[in-house]
């Protein structure tokens, strides 16, 4: 039989063909099947992204978690299952996350409601809304009551980077639920099991950071460490790239935490003068748009240029733009289900070594006056051929 005249002219576009929805499809074989175009077609792309490259050969994987997803249960659902099979290995998440995180690690009720609700209603009965997540006041009073009860601690008073602190959080957190009976509720409580760091960008923008600063009122020594997360954070990707492995970023939402987690390649080349490349996959589910100028919407396109990522990887970059509480849930069923359980890293306790080593490569470059980055050097050869042609 002879082959088609337009099978040559699209041998690299496989043929648009969709499976019949039926009643017992999987989440995965619907992701495969159905997701063929537009934002699902980019969905599609992230889930094969996730399986065939970023997660094989151990891979590092960094997530950043911006948005009210805790709240509306994804931290249990998804984050807690994919962390659990070792498919992420750090986080840079908001502070808000992580104390929305602490309802469910503590066993308090949030329920599903109505974005139409009368909030002067609410308010005058007591009762907090997030957008359509409801839940009594007294969730937010209990939760204080508990950081502030917990940070008192010998342990907590001083100086800390936000990955200690919340290492530390997560096993007064994991202690707790032990006594309440709870299984796998908290992302705090997981990471702390699993060795996982997790950082927040910006720490006193949260109600834990706000409880943090109103103990320091009454004495007590604890603070952020920001500085050590900003070069823990480049010695992960360090390390990760030193041992052979690639470096992946899986960005929900977008914010601070996507620029703390895509920094540490501009802290490595620009400020350190450690030669490297940027990271190797980049995947983001926002509904960020990029002509705004804002760092959310920000394509990879566009990272490539501050040496964030790879730009021999680019290609393989994907930017989709769907809401995250439809799109985790999506393919942390298609993960689940299409790639192995890996072996946890831990890297939180490695979090010692780890920083000496990126602050040893550091001081090898020499003094901060002699840093010249690999991307300094391609730029002055660059411009010395420009000059040349003229």
């Amino acid at each position: 039989m002879s082959q088609h005249p337009l099978s040559k002219k699209f041998a690299g576009y496989p043929r648009l063909n969709p499976l019949g929805v039926g009643r017992n499809i999987s989440a995965a074989d619907l992701v495969d099947k159905v997701f063929l175009a537009y934002n699902g077609g980019r969905l599609r792309e992230a889930a094969h992204l996730l399986t065939e490259k970023m997660l094989p050969n151990n891979g590092c994987i960094g997530l950043s978690l911006t948005g009210a997803l805790t709240p509306a249960g994804l931290g249990k659902s998804c984050l807690i299952p994919l962390m659990k099979a070792g498919f992420i290995d750090w986080i840079v998440s908001t502070g808000a996350n992580l104390y929305h995180d602490l309802h469910f690690g503590l066993d308090m009720h949030l329920h599903s409601g109505s974005p139409f609700l009368d909030d002067v209603q609410l308010h005058s009965e007591g009762v907090i809304r997030i957008y359509d997540v409801l839940f009594d006041y007294n969730v937010l009073l209990d939760t204080d009551a508990f950081v502030r009860e917990v940070i008192q601690g010998p342990e907590f008073q001083r100086p800390m980077g936000t990955d200690e602190f919340h290492y530390l959080l997560g096993r007064f957190v994991a202690e707790r639920g032990r006594r309440l009976g709870l299984n796998d509720s908290s992302v705090l409580a997981t990471a702390y099991e699993c060795g996982i760091p997790i950082f927040t960008s910006s720490p006193g923008d949260s109600s834990i950071g706000m409880n943090v600063a109103a103990m320091a009122l009454r004495g007590s020594r604890l603070t952020f460490d920001t500085l050590r997360d900003v070069n823990q954070t480049a010695g992960i990707v360090y390390d990760a790239k030193a041992t052979g492995l690639i470096s992946s970023v899986f960005i929900l939402g977008g914010g601070s935490p996507k620029n703390f987690v895509l920094q540490t390649e501009p802290q490595i080349q620009e400020v350190m003068g450690i030669p490297e490349k940027g990271h190797d996959y980049f995947l983001q589910c926002t509904d960020a748009r990029p002509d705004t100028g804002g760092l959310s919407g920000a394509t990879p396109a566009e990272a490539v240029s501050w040496g964030k990522v790879d730009p021999d990887k680019l290609p393989d970059s994907v930017v989709c733009y769907t809401d995250c509480t439809i799109s985790l849930p999506l393919l942390s069923a298609y993960m689940l289900s299409r790639a192995k359980p890996r072996k946890l890293k831990r890297l939180y306790d490695r979090r010692d070594a780890i920083f000496e080593a990126v602050r040893s490569r550091y001081l090898e470059t020499g003094t901060i006056s002699k840093v010249t980055t690999s991307r300094k050097v391609a730029k002055r050869s660059s411009s010395v051929g420009l000059k040349r042609a003229k």
